[in-house]
């Protein structure tokens, strides 16, 4: 389809810094803020709940490859869905990411005024929020290669602070580093009640919690587009983020589930500060704000960039208006980007007026952040389901493909199943069961307004396109 429009994203990322967009789009705030309430349930038990996520994203992410490497596009997976599911499945995925990446652009900004607040206490949270938002936007409209830029560097902090926490932690562990060189070993991890503590029920709750922290993975099937050699970096970048991610993360997990008695956790505060503070290491607060603060720059600076590459199918896909899909002498979607940002800060402004207002208003946000968990799974889902049919309907193509999906098709049933005992386990912890049902309810709704608009689009479609080609042809001339 964007062919038949002209138009084309330019193809500026280099191999690296798409790999560096999956890890931190990844990486985010959910393992730097969110590890102690995946322990509070699972306990040590948690690895195991880190290493079961990963492995379905795996299946998730070598489907997608797959599909990719004979069609990168902007947002393909969503083309997927269209062409090998039905087109309702396609307009879900763009309109889940759109809405998942503000709701997560949202938060990271709320999240980077308060980290903010460390350093100049007296910075009014609004204004800080405001100038933030102007400087990513800013970032995404110059170019893709700026955009990869600031990516690669917000990354690269990250996964820094994370290989310097995990060999600190061994240090620790293995030699006492900090505990007058008494290794601390592993008894930690079955000491406080058995490594399931919880029993299973804890272990499947902290499930959801995990997949949320994930999400953000598939951001290189948004990439692709804009990637050179997108068939290369596929392929190397699948390869190579799954088991960067799985060390980072369950390396990172279990550095601090070794030091630190799961069930005393909540006393610690954050358990990164700790272990840099328990080896000596002055100023670890304020290093771990300014990781937290990049962590959360880099979860909006994917945000606004996701979400707008999105924006932009949906006009090219004519299911928004044509106006969307402008593209600026600088060939980056300008209009979506800035309505994507705009969004984002009326959502910022709304929760600040609001929270002024009311603290109940601030768990009401907390819901609809949390909602954006399921809409967040689409994607994934559709990955998994179009790639059965893919392989079907190119089966010729597929005799000499160089990037088979493994264990084709029981892993794509195992991981759509395991997806979907997670989302039973959400409607059944009633920490999430508000929030999952809020993300019922949107898919419900852009589901018949999906159907409304075909039906009302039904018998003037092919006039309409016939418009809609006319009207891009006048705006380039």
């Amino acid at each position: 389809m964007e062919e038949q429009n002209n138009n084309h994203l330019r193809r500026s990322m280099t191999t690296g810094q798409m790999e560096m967009i999956a890890i931190g789009g990844t990486i985010g705030s959910g393992l730097f803020m969110g590890a102690t309430s995946t322990i509070k349930w699972a306990g040590p038990s948690v690895l195991l709940a880190y290493a079961v996520v990963g492995l379905v994203l795996y299946a998730m992410m070598r489907a997608l490859g797959e599909m990719i490497y004979l069609n990168p596009g902007t947002g393909s997976f969503a083309d997927y869905g269209t062409k090998y599911i039905n087109p309702l499945s396609g307009y879900l995925v763009k309109w889940s990411n759109v809405f998942q990446f503000i709701i997560v652009g949202i938060s990271d900004v709320i999240a980077m005024s308060q980290y903010l607040n460390y350093w100049w206490p007296n910075l009014p949270d609004w204004l800080s929020g405001i100038i933030l938002i102007v400087i990513l936007t800013l970032a995404n409209l110059v170019s893709a290669k700026a955009y990869g830029s600031l990516e690669f560097w917000f990354a690269m902090v990250k996964v820094v602070t994370i290989i310097l926490m995990i060999v600190v932690g061994l240090m620790v562990i293995v030699f006492g580093l900090g505990n007058n060189w008494h290794p601390v070993g592993l008894s930690n991890l079955w000491s406080h009640g058995g490594f399931f503590p919880n029993g299973w029920k804890g272990f499947f709750f902290s499930l959801a919690v995990i997949a949320g922290s994930y999400q953000g993975i598939e951001l290189l099937g948004i990439a692709a587009g804009e990637t050179a050699s997108p068939q290369k970096a596929i392929v190397k970048s699948v390869k190579s983020v799954i088991w960067r991610i799985l060390i980072f993360y369950i390396g990172a997990i279990f550095v601090i589930v070794s030091i630190y008695p799961w069930n005393q956790l909540s006393a610690v505060g954050s358990p990164f500060v700790e272990t840099f503070e328990k080896v000596g290491i002055t100023g670890a607060a304020g290093l771990i704000n300014f990781v937290v603060l990049t962590a959360a720059m880099s979860g909006a600076n994917s945000g606004i960039y996701s979400a707008s590459r999105m924006l932009f199918k949906l006009s090219v896909d004519h299911e928004v208006s044509p106006f969307f899909s402008k593209l600026s002498k600088r060939v980056v979607p300008n209009v979506a980007i800035l309505t994507i940002a705009g969004w984002i800060l009326v959502g910022f402004i709304l929760n600040t007026i609001l929270t002024q207002m009311s603290k109940t208003a601030s768990n009401l946000f907390v819901i609809v952040y949390s909602a954006s968990v399921l809409p967040g799974m689409v994607p994934w889902f559709v990955i998994l389901l179009s790639e059965l049919q893919f392989r079907k309907q190119n089966a010729d193509l597929m005799k000499n493909h160089p990037f088979k999906m493994p264990l084709y098709p029981f892993y794509n049933y195992f991981a759509t199943a395991a997806l979907l005992v997670i989302l039973a386990f959400m409607f059944i912890n009633p920490d999430t069961r508000v929030s999952v049902s809020v993300g019922v309810v949107f898919l419900v709704i852009m589901s018949l307004i999906y159907f409304i608009r075909v039906r009302k689009h039904e018998e003037p479609e092919a006039g309409e396109e016939a418009d809609f080609e006319n009207e891009h042809h006048l705006k380039k001339h």
